[in-house]
């Protein structure tokens, strides 16, 4: 009989034979396009950092402040004596921002997801996602044990037949607002409408909207123009756009009060560090008195997306931050993020289970803290690369 030990190699090994296998390296040093990776100085196009705030001398000042002020620890979830008055600025902050009457901090985007649809749903419930919502999501609607239904990708009709036939009490629809590694949007606005024909509600993921899309950084869902009534429950994550760490769930009064009453994830969990809800809340702030950021980077994401069209790079169809180049076979990917690593350039490859079967794909990641120099960069390692006959043309992007 096998030990534990050698039962799991055998699954490592197979992971590795199919060239899924995945390491971690060494990252020294801030967030920034410039980095040294396993003491190796590389051009990065990696980050979820996409305004560049990670690093802004107004988040380190903040965090620094707050630990002279609080310590370090929260000490306790938010529930016994965690819940500082930083923490509490905080929420009212992003409920400002989000336009919505109130919001709740979560330790983490997977927490805030599994607490949502864990804290709301039960057996006698439907939970109804998009078939490439993020892991997060789609763990929350399986453990929550409401019935669980996929609807094809921004497929509303598809959506709507399911609804149809549902005996359900409660009904959530969720879906990422931005998918994560497609880049696309979601068509929230007819999402909702289907939504209130069936009596369901709409859940929106907007942890790669946040920060970015919206009046001031708001958010997918006003960008789309949903009022709190068409999209009653909003989750966005202070990791990525905001440069800082957890993240939130806006929505109205009775939703954030249910969600302290009933979220598993919420109640018996350590609150965030103060520091870390102080770094927060100067991002927040930063939204609204350097919009440059955004500018810029939209202004990149034109460049990028020109530049890729003209030389026939095969770029799937996205308008954000996130432009991932499909590749499809695994192997094939993973040698082309090795090639562009040993010309400088930092570029991950996604492969499954990350993505479906057959989709392996370079994600190129955009940042307000790139520019116009790095992206030729980027261009110029990728018509290297076609000029080896390693990557392929095709005649347009986003095929």
């Amino acid at each position: 009989m096998l030990s534990m030990e050698q039962q799991l190699a055998v699954d490592l090994q197979q992971r590795q034979d199919d060239h899924l296998y995945r390491r971690r390296s060494r990252h020294s040093g801030p967030q920034s396009p410039e980095v040294i990776v396993d003491g190796e100085p590389l051009l990065a196009f990696t980050s979820n950092d996409y305004l560049g705030l990670a690093n802004h001398p107004k988040l380190i000042s903040a965090a620094q402040q707050a630990c002279r002020e609080y310590g370090f620890g929260s000490g306790a979830s938010h529930l016994v004596v965690g819940h500082t008055q930083l923490h509490h600025e905080l929420e009212e902050a992003l409920a400002q921002i989000t336009q919505r009457p109130r919001a709740l901090l979560f330790s983490s985007g997977y927490m805030a997801n599994m607490g949502v649809l864990n804290g709301l749903l039960d057996r006698r419930d439907g939970i109804f996602q998009d078939r490439l919502n993020h892991a997060s999501l789609l763990d929350g609607g399986l453990l929550s044990g409401a019935k669980f239904k996929r609807y094809g990708h921004n497929d509303v009709a598809d959506l709507e037949r399911r609804l149809d036939h549902t005996p359900a009490r409660r009904r959530i629809v969720a879906t990422d607002a931005v998918f994560s590694m497609d880049g696309d949007i979601a068509p929230l606005k007819q999402l909702s409408q289907v939504c209130d024909a069936h009596n369901a509600w709409l859940m929106i993921d907007d942890a790669h909207g946040f920060g970015l899309l919206g009046d001031q950084g708001g958010g997918s869902a006003l960008a789309q123009g949903l009022s709190t009534a068409q999209c009653p429950i909003y989750m966005a994550t202070l990791g990525k756009a905001m440069g800082s760490y957890g993240a939130f769930v806006a929505g109205s009064e009775e939703l954030i009060e249910s969600l302290i009453q009933f979220s598993r994830s919420y109640i018996y969990t350590t609150a965030l560090p103060p520091s870390v809800a102080a770094a927060s809340l100067a991002a927040v702030q930063l939204l609204q008195q350097e919009t440059w950021r955004q500018q810029h980077l939209n202004k990149l994401i034109r460049d990028f997306k020109a530049q890729a069209s003209s030389i026939g790079l095969a770029l799937m169809a996205s308008d954000t931050a996130i432009q991932p180049l499909m590749v499809g076979c695994p192997a094939t990917t993973l040698a082309l993020s090795q090639q562009l690593k040993q010309m400088g350039i930092l570029v991950t490859a996604i492969r499954p289970p990350t993505v479906a079967k057959n989709t392996a794909r370079l994600r190129i990641t955009l940042s307000a803290a790139h520019s116009h120099s790095h992206i030729d960069q980027l261009i110029q390692a990728f018509k290297e690369l076609q000029a080896q006959g390693l990557l392929a043309k095709v005649d347009k992007v986003g095929k």
